[in-house]
């Protein structure tokens, strides 16, 4: 079954190989910039790619195509295509063609750029292959090739022990959630007798499977949650992410802690929620521990930000709160709160990457994170500082920015009637209050009155800037006219809740 060419991968995979034959070529000749060049490019094709597979699965009566390798399903490993991995896909290759030019210039004094390039490819080819997997093998493959390129890229600077300890830790923990989502994937397949998503949903006896169900349930939430970094499966991000270099916390912040949180929603809605009501007290259980989660996660990833004066160790811990925003429009169980929580993925993926991408650029010019010793520098580096601002403020929740959009749905879905979650709301309005309490210093601290020598210090480079600048216009753009990607949210949650049917019938025919 090929209803489609998955462009997409095939030119990140492509690029990776390319970009690093060309750059141990040009290590070899002692100069050369054609590496750089080749992954915005090759990261455009492949979002072009996205927009054709959009195109075609708009075009498509059921709104699903399915390409099979090795057999028909459920024998053969599948991607699908719906509204919802197209939206994850295009959120995460949008977000990388920012990082790869704002690499241009971050990136320049290191060494191995090759190797460099050809692995933030292979990341967004992992994160790209999650969201059109079909299957729990394939998702699997895929999970494993962005898990282990991000390794290696959260301790690339291996000259430092900080890097290597931080990517040790994110190792051992993203590796024992993997071997996690593994045993609960070999649980539901012992159910099913296969692992493919459509066949789950409907050929499992779930009448039968009792506490087999939850067990496998708890250990894909363990597995997903360590990813997705959410509270108490957090502990590797706020050491892995202010390491790692500035772009590529940006990705692991904006979208990779995102596609972990995808997996979750993906498995859960398509295997889980349509059969909840024929195990015991199933809808409430779920319902109320997405609930419990989202309340843990966005309290302590706020409380524990307030209390950092690393810049990007506060962002880390801003990005596990984020998550908890998340997790309200996935515990709502409405189409409408999962409209607010992909709405947040991408709204989160330009406001948290570009925190990053402005806090790096600061961060270089006076070679510390430490924001004490940042005192007055936004006067020297005031372009910058208003992108950072803006991300902030976006990041808050303030009106006239993409995070208020978001964030009004999300809480909003709490109230809507049936879901009975109204305290959730409440701590997420406070939450979402108490964060500005650590966003505004930083901003307060960056325009201050100078304390250090700062005379001589320059703007950030133009290939960082641009993308920054670009990022800061969207932030606003789409915080007073949100409906582009609103549109795009609203079908990628419709294909989730109410688009499990036509799946189910492709995959059958």
């Amino acid at each position: 079954m090929f209803e489609f060419i998955p462009y997409t991968l095939i030119f990140l995979f492509a690029g990776a190989m390319t970009t690093l034959s060309v750059g141990i070529l040009e290590e070899r000749l002692g100069k050369g910039r054609a590496k750089e060049v080749l992954s915005v490019v090759f990261i455009a094709l492949s979002l072009g790619g996205v927009l054709i597979l959009y195109n075609e699965v708009a075009s498509k009566p059921l709104g699903v195509m399915v390409f099979s390798i090795g057999g028909e399903p459920p024998l053969g490993a599948c991607l699908e295509v719906d509204r919802l991995n197209v939206f994850m896909a295009f959120s995460t290759l949008f977000l990388g063609l920012f990082v790869g030019v704002y690499s241009f210039s971050y990136m320049e004094h290191d060494t191995r750029l090759g190797e460099y390039y050809s692995l933030l490819l292979l990341m967004m080819a992992g994160m790209v292959g999650v969201a059109l997997a079909g299957d729990f093998f394939t998702l699997f493959i895929f999970w494993e090739l962005m898990c282990i390129s991000s390794y290696v890229l959260v301790a690339f600077r291996k000259e430092n022990w900080g890097p290597i300890e931080a990517g040790f830790k994110y190792l051992v923990m993203s590796s024992l959630g993997s071997v996690l989502i593994l045993l609960g994937m070999s649980f539901l397949y012992g159910m099913a007798g296969n692992v493919n998503f459509a066949f789950m949903s409907i050929g499992i006896n779930w009448g039968a499977a009792g506490i087999w169900a939850y067990l496998a349930f708890i250990l894909l939430f363990i597995g997903f949650g360590v990813k997705a970094a959410i509270v108490p499966m957090h502990t590797w991000l706020p050491d892995a992410h202010p390491e790692a270099p500035s772009p590529i916390s940006a990705m692991l912040s904006g979208m990779l802690i995102e596609t972990g949180l995808y997996g979750l929603i993906r498995v859960f809605f398509v295997v889980f929620a349509p059969n909840a009501s024929l195990l015991p007290n199933g809808p409430d259980m779920f319902k109320y521990l997405f609930a419990v989660f989202a309340v843990l996660t966005m309290s302590v990833g706020n409380i524990m930000a307030l209390l950092q004066k690393d810049i990007k160790r506060l962002l880390a811990y801003s990005s596990i709160a984020q998550i908890g925003y998340m997790l309200i429009g996935v515990a709502s169980g409405t189409a409408y709160g999962l409209l607010g929580s992909f709405l947040h993925v991408f709204n989160h993926s330009m406001m948290k990457g570009l925190a990053f991408l402005a806090s790096g650029a600061l961060a270089e010019r006076v070679e510390t994170r430490n924001l004490d010793a940042m005192r007055g520098l936004g006067r020297f580096m005031p372009l910058t500082t208003m992108a950072l601002t803006i991300s902030l403020l976006g990041l808050g929740g303030v009106p006239a920015t993409a995070g208020f959009v978001s964030k009004f749905i999300l809480f909003g879905s709490a109230l809507a009637p049936g879901v009975n979650l109204w305290w959730l709301t409440i701590v997420g309005v406070l939450n979402s209050a108490f964060s500005i309490a650590y966003y505004l210093p930083i901003i307060r601290t960056l325009i201050a009155k100078p304390t250090e020598g700062f005379s001589g210090l320059k703007e950030a480079p133009a290939t960082m800037l641009i993308p920054m600048c670009i990022m800061a216009i969207l932030i606003v753009a789409f915080g007073v006219y949100p409906q582009p990607i609103l549109e795009l949210a609203d079908g990628a949650s419709k294909a989730l809740t109410e688009g499990l049917s036509n799946y189910i019938a492709k995959i059958f025919l």
